[in-house]
């Protein structure tokens, strides 16, 4: 069966510090030693303790971590997904606001 994917509105931001879009962070060392994740574009946050940590949003399949230019989604419903700066607006079309 095919399917197409039902038209949802959701707000579509740039990742930035201090914006509150991210659920949390990870330690730099732990993201690594997982070895599940390509690492060579993520975010890193140097702490003032020195510790390196990167950002993540949470959803139902565990967490993703937010590279350099990805854009953080948020359905109307809160559920939050990250997406690259080269698909982004080949998922996400512009609206206007109302």
């Amino acid at each position: 069966m095919k399917c197409k994917r039902a038209p949802i509105v959701a707000d579509v931001e740039k990742f930035e510090f201090d914006k509150g879009l991210e659920d949390g962070y990870e330690l730099w060392s732990d993201v690594v030693t997982k070895g599940w994740i390509v690492t060579d574009t993520l975010i890193k946050v140097k702490r003032p303790d020195g510790s390196i940590v990167c950002p993540y949003i949470s959803h139902r399949r565990g967490r993703t971590f937010i590279g350099e230019g990805d854009y953080v989604i948020i359905d109307q419903d809160g559920t939050k997904h990250v997406c690259g700066a080269d698909k982004i607006f080949t998922r996400y079309l512009p609206v206007e606001e109302e």
